[in-house]
C-alpha cells in the first residue's frame, strides 16, 4: 500500500472522546472515523486490523468444531414475542416496515438460530452441533462511550452449541474457555484477561465473562489472589469468599469485558419446540450454549494495553501491515528506486508493507506518524543508508534502531515473525 494513496489522514489533535486511550489513538491514527455517537466507519488501516482479528477468531472457532454461517440482521417481531424479549430487552432496536410490519435489528441471534436449528436437528445422531457467525449487531445503548469499546453498531462473533445432555454442554463449555484464552493469547491480551463469574446464568448459577484489566474500564472485578478467577462486582455481595477455591483474598481492579459465554439450557429451544429424539425414540428439548466475542471491542481493548506516549504499538499478529517502509525525500533518484525495489521485493515474499512514498512530508513528520500508526517494523531508506547498500530498521516497541544490509532485510524480518 502506498501511503500517498491511503484513504485516511492522521491528526495531531486529540480526539473529542477522552474517556479512553483507544478512542483517541484510533481516530488520530486514521483507523476509524466516527459518524455519530456509537457508530464508526472502519478505514483501510482499521479494517485490516479487524480482518486479522476475524481470521484469528474464525480459525479458533473452526478448530473447536464450529461451522460458519451467516444469519439475517433483520428479524421478525414474532420470534422475539415467543421468547418474551420483544418488550423486555431495553437495548433492542425495534423498527416498522410497510404494512405495519415490525422487526428487530439483531443484538443477538438466539431468536434466529433456534428455529433454524429445528430444520437440521431431529435425532440424537445430529448432536452435538456447533455453528457460529461473524455478524454486525445493533444495540440501542443508552450511553455509547469509549470509542469502539461501547457502540450501538458493532461486529461480533457468536457461536451456538447444541447438546443432548447438560453433561455434554458442560464438557463443551469448559473446552470453549480454553479456546477463548487461546484467542486472547493470539490477540496479545491474555496476560491481562481473567475468567470472571457474572450473573445471567440460565441453567447454571453463573455465566462467565472474560474481563481485561484496564484503568479506564467500566466494570469492577475482584480477582482471587489464590486461583486467579475473578468475580464481577454485581455478584460480589453474595460471594464473600471465592466460589472456586474458598479464598477470601481479592484484588479489586477496573476492567472491560472482551467476551462472554452462557449455558442457555432449554431457554431458547423450548419456545421454538427445538427437540430431538433420543435412542429410545423419546422427544427431548435440545440443550444450548452460546459464546460471544466482540471483534471491534477487542480491537479497542488491544490498543488500550498496547500503546505508549507516541501512539499505538500493534501486536505483530493483528497489525495492518508488518513493515512501515519510509523513503526520506531526496533529489537523488537512487533513493526512490531503492525504496521501490525493497517494497516490491518484500511484497513478492508475502510481507505486508505500508510504503511512505510521500514527498511533501519531512522526516520528523514521517517518523511521528509511523509511531502513531504503530506498525511493528519501521524501515528507513535515505541517502545515508543507500550509500552503504543498507537500511535502518527499528522495532516499534524498541528504543534502538540498527543499520543492516538490504540483502539481509528479509532474513532479519523472518527471524522475528513468519510472513503472512
Amino acid at each position: 500500500m502506498l501511503q500517498s494513496k491511503l484513504f485516511s489522514k492522521t491528526s495531531k489533535n486529540k480526539s473529542s472522546d477522552t474517556e479512553s486511550i483507544s478512542a483517541d489513538l484510533l481516530v488520530r491514527a486514521g483507523f476509524v472515523d466516527q459518524l455519530m455517537a456509537g457508530v464508526y466507519s472502519f478505514l483501510p488501516l482499521g479494517y485490516k486490523v479487524l480482518k486479522n482479528i476475524e481470521n484469528i477468531i474464525r480459525k479458533n472457532m473452526e478448530e473447536a468444531g464450529g461451522q460458519e454461517i451467516l444469519m439475517p440482521v433483520l428479524q421478525p417481531k414474532e420470534n422475539w414475542l415467543k421468547t418474551g424479549r420483544w418488550n423486555n430487552l431495553d437495548i433492542l432496536f425495534r423498527i416498522k416496515g410497510s404494512g405495519d410490519k415490525e422487526y428487530a435489528l439483531g443484538p443477538t441471534h438466539e431468536e434466529v438460530i433456534s428455529p433454524l436449528a429445528k430444520k437440521v436437528i431431529f435425532s440424537y445422531k445430529d448432536l452435538p452441533l456447533a455453528v457460529f457467525q461473524i455478524q454486525t449487531k445493533f444495540r440501542d445503548e443508552l450511553r455509547a462511550k469509549s470509542g469502539i469499546l461501547r457502540t450501538r453498531e458493532f461486529l461480533m462473533k457468536d457461536l451456538y452449541s447444541f447438546h443432548e445432555t447438560q453433561e455434554d454442554l458442560d464438557k463443551y463449555y469448559e473446552k470453549m474457555i480454553k479456546v477463548y484464552f487461546n484467542v486472547f493469547k493470539e490477540l496479545g491480551i491474555k496476560n491481562k484477561t481473567y475468567l470472571t463469574l457474572a450473573s445471567g446464568g440460565t441453567f447454571s448459577k453463573y455465566s462467565h465473562e472474560f474481563q481485561m484489566v484496564l484503568d479506564s474500564g467500566e466494570d469492577l472485578i475482584y480477582i482471587c489472589n489464590k486461583c486467579k478467577i475473578a468475580i464481577n462486582k454485581e455478584i460480589k455481595a453474595e460471594n464473600p469468599a471465592c466460589p472456586n477455591c474458598s479464598s477470601d483474598s481479592f484484588e479489586e481492579k477496573k476492567a472491560v469485558e472482551v467476551g462472554n459465554i452462557f449455558k442457555l439450557g432449554t431457554k431458547y429451544s423450548l419456545p421454538f419446540e427445538l427437540k430431538y429424539k433420543d435412542k429410545f425414540g423419546q422427544e427431548k428439548p435440545v440443550i444450548m450454549g452460546c459464546y460471544g466475542i466482540g471483534l471491534s471491542r477487542a480491537m479497542g481493548a488491544v490498543v488500550e494495553v498496547n500503546c505508549d506516549e507516541k501512539g499505538i504499538v500493534w501486536p505483530k499478529e493483528i497489525s495492518p501491515f508488518k513493515v512501515h517502509l519510509i523513503e526520506l525525500k531526496s533529489e537523488n533518484r537512487k533513493i526512490k528506486n531503492t525504496a521501490l525495489k525493497i517494497y516490491q521485493d518484500l511484497q513478492k515474499e508475502g510481507v505486508q508493507v505500508l510504503y511512505d512514498d510521500r514527498q511533501d512530508k519531512s522526516p520528523g513528520e514521517k517518523f511521528a506518524e509511523a509511531d502513531l500508526i504503530g506498525i511493528p517494523f519501521r524501515v528507513i531508506v535515505s541517502e545515508k543508508t543507500v550509500e552503504k547498500n543498507s537500511v535502518e530498521i527499528k522495532e516499534r516497541d524498541k528504543q534502538q534502531a540498527k543499520i543492516i544490509k538490504i540483502k539481509q532485510l528479509s532474513k532479519a524480518l523472518e527471524n522475528v515473525y513468519s510472513p503472512l
